[in-house]
């Protein structure tokens, strides 16, 4: 099953889809893969056509079904030092090289592999199949998902999503919120800049407001919080405006992220931010210029992943592994979402995340072998 598992792994390499990119192709190869196992197949696209998530179901139309999820996207390999062709998997010194080994089609792979073992174990529970596109983009493919598989009357009772991990066990992470903001000004000569609506000064005086809430955060970070650091985090990525010195800049643009530890922090950092640019900096900028103004684009709000008391995939994991505990991660997944929806979920896949997004990316050759051991422990449990 190794050496299958390593196969498929090379096909969906071969596939570039990278999230600017349609993933369409790798998405028709799972999904004959899963209909030959007997699967029932779903390929839900996304409004453009050319993106789309796969869901699907080997079993009966039930509760209480386990989930296996990963992303088909990848990171763009541009402006990298690649030493070999990134979608051209290679096998060297028990590692196999390639864009998205690691992050996380090795997990796809291994799942794609074990899909006759599945139909073969299905018992009164089903498996399901969740390949999604655009996580690395905001989880815009798993975001849909979540909303579709919410209105549907069938209920999974338990989500893993094979993101690397070093095949440790994970059972929370912070939310993921990104934004741009962008400033509308007036031009004009730098040497009268009270004649002008100065978009890049409006714009430090929004960051100037984050970085205070950011401060605030720290005292605000709950009890006992297993995340490292334990409070919601604020990360000014970067800021644009302006052409040259004596030019009163227009336009800015910021792009921001927060990392919420709970859904509390999120309502408190939006609603700061968003008074403090409706009483304090628009009216400052439309008393000078009628024009003016500042807009925000939600690039993605992703929810993190609450440890929780109790949580059978956890548990059912820790008794195939034998692993004492559990851990919590800084990098933001699916997972939360398919919490929000009512189900169990953790996180455990083959690969570090020390290899993710990086040139020469690999999967070692023993962790895809540790990945379809716990599968098959996966599948004769939820199989009886």
């Amino acid at each position: 099953m190794l050496e299958r598992s390593i196969d498929i792994l090379g096909d969906l390499v071969g596939f570039p889809t990278i999230s600017s990119d349609s993933n369409m192709d790798a998405i028709g190869y799972m999904a004959e893969i899963l209909r030959d196992a007997g699967a029932r197949v779903e390929i839900l696209r996304d409004a453009s056509g050319q993106k789309a998530n796969l869901w699907a179901t080997i079993g009966p139309e039930a509760d209480g079904g386990l989930v296996l999820s990963g992303h088909s996207d990848v990171v763009p390999v541009a402006g990298q030092p690649w030493r070999r062709d990134p979608f051209a998997m290679v096998r060297q010194d028990g590692r196999l090289y390639g864009r998205g080994t690691c992050d996380m089609k090795g997990f796809i792979a291994a799942c794609l592999a074990l899909a006759p073992q599945m139909a073969a174990a299905v018992g009164d529970r089903p498996f399901h199949f969740a390949f999604t596109h655009d996580e690395e983009v905001g989880c815009l493919g798993g975001r849909a998902l979540a909303e579709e598989l919410s209105r549907r009357e069938i209920r999974p009772a338990m989500a893993l999503i094979g993101e690397p991990t070093s095949m440790q066990l994970v059972e929370g992470h912070k939310g993921c919120c990104e934004y741009t903001v962008r400033f509308t000004g007036t031009g004009g000569h730098g040497s009268s800049p009270e004649l002008g609506v100065n978009a890049v000064e409006y714009a430090t005086r929004y960051i100037t407001r984050l970085l205070e809430l950011r401060a605030e955060l720290k005292a605000r970070a709950p009890e006992g919080s297993p995340f490292e650091p334990p409070h919601t985090t604020i990360n000014i990525g970067a800021l644009h405006g302006g052409t040259i010195h004596n030019v009163i800049p227009a336009e800015a643009q910021l792009d921001w992220e927060m990392r919420p530890v709970n859904m509390a922090d999120q309502d408190f950092v939006k609603e700061t931010i968003a008074r403090f640019v409706a009483q304090d900096l628009v009216p400052e900028m439309q008393a000078r210029a009628e024009g003016a103004g500042i807009s925000t684009e939600v690039m993605g709000e992703v929810c993190g992943l609450l440890p929780m008391p109790e949580n059978q995939v956890r548990d059912m994991i820790r008794g195939l592994t034998g692993a004492n505990g559990v851990n919590c991660v800084p990098f933001n997944t699916e997972a939360g979402l398919f919490q929000q929806i009512g189900m169990d979920a953790v996180i455990c896949g083959p690969g570090s995340i020390a290899q993710a997004h990086q040139p020469d990316e690999y999967l070692e050759v023993d962790q895809l072998a540790k990945c379809l051991e716990l599968l098959d422990g996966l599948i004769a449990a939820h199989g009886r």
